[in-house]
């Protein structure tokens, strides 16, 4: 029997890809050959005769391992939502095969001597007949500093060295998010006694009843998975239990137990610097941030600096005033940090009269997707239909054929809502094929949102709460960028482009959720088909600033410590807790919890691709307030400014310089003000 895997087409619509026909026992075999294919592609570059060219050179490297591109996509996108222990194990013996054949590549002489020879003509010659499109330029510049960058120009004692350092990194990142894994599935409070669910909304009860029926345990069960972590601690009034919940959360991997982080944090971080100082940059995050919009640690230090003082002054009032509230209903004389989320959601309510268990029954999970298409719609033209003959890997799984507004196919969405054991907290956007132009042939790409949702009930469909709705548009912002991706090289298309400019297309989608024009397409209440009253609306607006001077301190202590862990020299560093609190204690507006380590749990920064790059949030946040005020300027169904904003962003990919792109939509550079204002930290 064939390996699905290694098919170079399958018999299923759209290509998808045959999910119930793969096994586990197909995908070593399927890595081991693809690997194989991969290199005899690359040994065949670098043995022809002719002169090497951007045609024979760039092109046909970039063309080369589609094979085992399939077959990781598949593996390492499953490992995320649907893992097992087989996988893991799978996937720790994988690992070091992947990293080595990246180093065969990358540290391959011959075959960057074709890449240096092809790039030298173009950038140093300028030689008439290698005359390039923008993308192709960008392809061949990225092309040539990927192996610079990664060892090319380095003698062989040192090229050996990066490659014991990418075997040792990927297997380290690997271990870090199956221990941070283990710990969240390790919890639970199991609760008996009713009288300990005070305060807690009947959703959130009637969520972990399930979850404890699903287990055979009476009474109610409560995880560290969002949608059961959240509500608890900010609706419970048994503070013991709060703190327990707490602490269960900001102490995952920081016990000095078997699944403890601290030992893999210091080994990724030192190794990344060693990396960085072989390639000569001090440190990682000025290897990293030359390929960013950034461009250097001192912009990124700048940057934050300059949001710092515009929102730390705001957070201290807001801690003071919340102390004061707390006081004023009989709460702690000082408040702890997991006080905050419960007495923050009384002042909410106290202040602005916002119940987001009121705003619940309004966002049905299937109106907020059918309202999140309704705005793809209106703005691209997009159309969408479910279809239930395209295999998928959970039965929870819901797919899609998009269309656009003259019938063409254009991509097939994935959308995989709820939590379950063996899949990865939090939410994020992913592909299964990203599109590409071949041969005269446009590859369409298949697109998945992979997100942690409240789940249904045994008497209520999945209500949303806002923050939730709000993570639903922004996951689908990056899917708008991987469906409507119209680039020719797949390395190039969708998000495949500088890390700071990646959340863009997501956190400006977020903006419509706060807009009455666009609530009402889709917030009606699940019972009676309501509209959304207008004083809900208004409080979702003015919860916009509210306490936005401390959710900004929040993201900016996260984005300092990254770049510490990145951007200083840490080789005498030998006490995780001891660095973090260091890094962090300006941003400290409550007592540190003994125990508490943000760095153990940081998956984006040690396992994901954010290293030296968690600013970019904030960074983008000035790019999508900005563009949201020319929307907002010419209607925020504009067909105008969505077709600059398609043509200029969403459709280009990394076919050029973010910067440039940027220009492009919005005609002159990103004001920061905008944000700012939007955040109420300026008037």
């Amino acid at each position: 029997m064939s390996n699905p895997l290694l098919q170079k087409t399958f018999d299923t619509p759209f290509q998808s890809i045959p999910f119930s026909a793969i096994e586990l026992g197909h995908y070593k075999p399927a890595f081991e050959q693809a690997i194989e294919e991969a290199q005899q592609e690359v040994d065949y570059i670098v043995a022809q005769e002719e002169t090497p060219t951007f045609g024979n050179t760039i092109e046909a490297l970039e063309k080369s391992g589609s094979t085992l591109s399939q077959v990781s996509s598949v593996f390492f996108n499953l490992n995320s939502a649907e893992t097992s222990e087989e996988m893991q194990v799978i996937a720790q013996e994988v690992s070091p095969l992947l990293s080595e054949h990246s180093s065969n590549i990358l540290l391959n002489k011959e075959l960057f001597e074709r890449v240096k020879l092809v790039y030298d003509q173009v950038m140093l010659v300028h030689e008439r007949s290698l005359q390039l499109s923008p993308e192709e330029l960008t392809l061949l510049t990225k092309t040539y500093k990927g192996f610079a960058r990664n060892g090319a120009l380095l003698d062989e004692t040192e090229k050996d060295r990066v490659r014991e350092i990418n075997k040792d990194l990927s297997l380290l990142t690997l271990k870090f998010g199956e221990n941070l894994l283990a710990e969240n599935k390790a919890f639970e409070l199991h609760i008996i006694d009713e009288a300990e669910l005070s305060g807690l909304p009947d959703s959130a009860k009637e969520a972990a009843a399930i979850t404890a029926k699903g287990k055979e345990k009476e009474g109610w069960l409560f995880t560290l998975d969002y949608p059961s972590f959240v509500p608890f601690t900010t609706y419970s009034s048994n503070r013991e239990l709060r703190e327990k919940m707490y602490r269960a959360f900001t102490t995952r991997s920081n016990k000095g137990n078997e699944h403890d982080n601290k030992d893999n944090i210091l080994s990724i971080t030192k190794l990344k610097q060693e990396k960085a100082q072989i390639l000569g940059y001090n440190t990682h995050s000025d290897y990293v941030l030359e390929e960013r919009m950034a461009k250097s640690a001192a912009t990124v230090l700048e940057f934050q600096d300059k949001m710092y003082e515009a929102s730390y002054e705001k957070a201290a009032l807001e801690t003071a005033e919340l102390q004061a509230f707390a006081n004023s209903i009989d709460g702690p004389a000082t408040l702890q940090k997991w006080d905050v989320g419960y007495y923050a959601e009384k002042l909410k309510t106290a202040t602005l009269d916002f119940d987001e268990e009121k705003l619940k029954p309004y966002f049905k999970l299937e109106n907020v997707i059918d309202g999140v298409f309704t705005v793809a719609n209106k703005l691209f033209g997009l159309s969408f239909r479910e279809r239930k003959d395209i295999d998928v890997y959970h039965k929870d799984v819901k797919t899609f054929e998009i269309n656009d507004k003259d019938g063409n196919f254009v991509a097939l969405f994935y959308g995989d809502f709820f939590p379950r054991e063996g899949k990865q907290g939090g939410a994020w956007m992913t592909s299964f094929k990203q599109q590409h132009k071949t041969d005269g042939i446009d590859y369409k790409p298949h697109v998945a949102n992979v997100c942690n949702f409240t789940k249904p009930t045994d008497t209520k469909p999945s209500l949303l709460t806002f923050n939730e709705v709000t993570t639903l548009f922004h996951e689908f912002g990056h899917g708008l960028h991987g469906l409507l991706a119209n680039t020719k090289y797949e390395s190039l298309s969708g998000t495949n482009v500088m890390w700071d400019f990646v959340e863009l297309p997501s956190q400006v989608l977020e903006n419509w959720c706060y807009e009455k024009e666009c609530l009402d397409l889709f917030a009606k209440h699940y019972e009676t088909g309501e509209s959304i009253p207008q004083e809900y609306i208004d409080q979702i607006r003015s919860v916009q600033t509210f306490r936005s001077g401390t959710g900004t301190l929040r993201q900016l202590s996260f984005g300092k410590l990254d770049m510490d862990w990145h951007g200083t020299p840490i080789d005498a560093v030998s006490d995780v807790e001891a660095f973090e609190s260091s890094s962090m204690s300006k941003f400290e507006l409550y007592p540190s919890a003994e125990g508490s380590c943000m760095s153990t749990g940081f998956a984006h920064i040690f396992q994901g691709g954010y290293s030296s790059g968690y600013y970019s949030y904030k960074w983008a946040e000035v790019l999508d307030a900005d563009a949201f005020e020319f929307f907002k300027e010419e209607g925020i169904f504009s067909q105008k400014v969505a077709k600059a904003f398609h043509d200029n962003v969403l459709s280009q990919g990394g076919t050029e310089d973010p910067s440039i792109l940027y220009k492009c939509f919005r005609g002159r550079d990103a004001n920061p003000d905008a944000l700012l204002k939007r955040s109420g930290l300026v008037k």
